[in-house]
């Protein structure tokens, strides 16, 4: 299986980005790099944790270091494009590691307040604190002498944005790629209609901007891909090429209806919303997660 591919810079201002598969949650980790000045930004990295034993490990988060490593890379960014529901974030292990900061979009702090009530956690703080930065709609920063700004891109998630950076879009979860459609719409706080506002934004970007996904599934037992255009993503998508929004809000909602909840979410939500930190040991030396009962709806009982 090909869980690695490079995406070279195709002009001056613009990354190399470096992807890297997991298997076992079908999520993409990336490095982008300036060729320029060699600064680099890590996007959404992957702490590892098996659901039956109650492992964890950094074997995904390790990878990304030994990749910077050996390319001769320093880390500027750790970014988070939302609270991820099927992956614990690697954010703070990588910031312990690097010293660089971390950062997320404003709107965590409405995930922050949904999950607070869920987990029945009266004493979080929900003010996003738990990141360095976190990034409003249109603000800009800099990877060496690459510009990047944010977009604002909800519907998946309340905090969803998008890191377009040089000629390259991180678009998270709200696109997949061309051949097997775009992002659920049915968590806490998601919304299919303002999905698809997000999405034609993303869709006005450049035609030839890079597109780089959070997830691949590999339809049809295809081999893992994570890297499309605007074009491709316009005319080939199958929930976008010649849908109205009428239609896509339909099929959104259909879809979403007979999709099981990720079998991680509630593990992972109450690691993602504090910034990748697991839970404070306690009197025994061990951490312990804490599953609401009947908290979502979506049960798959087949």
């Amino acid at each position: 299986m090909n869980i690695f591919a490079h995406s070279e810079h195709t002009d001056r201002g613009t990354p190399d980005v470096a992807g890297f598969f997991d298997p076992r949650t079908f999520s993409i980790q990336y490095v982008v790099s300036d060729p320029a000045t060699k600064q680099c930004a890590i996007i959404d990295p992957v702490l590892d944790f098996d659901e039956k034993s109650g492992a964890t490990a950094t074997h995904h988060a390790d990878e990304l270091l030994a990749y910077i490593n050996k390319e001769g890379l320093s880390v500027v960014w750790i970014l988070d494009t939302h609270p991820h529901a099927d992956h614990f974030s690697a954010a703070q292990y990588l910031k312990e590691k690097t010293g660089a900061p971390t950062a997320i979009g404003q709107h965590v702090t409405q995930v922050q307040a949904l999950w607070k009530e869920i987990y029945h956690w009266p004493d979080m703080p929900a003010d996003g604190r738990q990141w360095d930065k976190l990034f409003a709609e249109g603000e800009t920063f800099t990877i060496g002498e690459l510009s990047a700004r944010v977009m604002y891109s909800p519907g998946h998630t309340l905090a969803s944005i998008t890191y377009v950076i040089g000629d390259a879009a991180f678009v998270h979860d709200t696109l997949f790629q061309p051949d097997f459609g775009t992002a659920r719409a049915d968590f806490p706080g998601g919304d299919a209609n303002v999905l698809w506002n997000s999405i034609q934004q993303i869709l006005a970007l450049p035609e030839t901007t890079r597109v780089f996904t959070g997830h691949d599934y590999m339809p049809d037992g295809r081999e893992p891909q994570w890297e499309s255009t605007v074009a491709e993503q316009r005319d080939c998508n199958p929930h976008l090429a010649g849908v109205s929004k009428t239609d896509y809000i339909a099929l959104r909602h259909q879809r979403d209806s007979e999709l099981p909840m990720p079998k991680l979410i509630l593990h992972a939500l109450q690691v993602n919303a504090r910034g990748g930190r697991l839970p404070e040991p306690e009197a025994n030396g061990k951490r312990f997660l804490k599953i609401p009962l009947d908290a979502l709806e979506g049960a798959a009982w087949d």
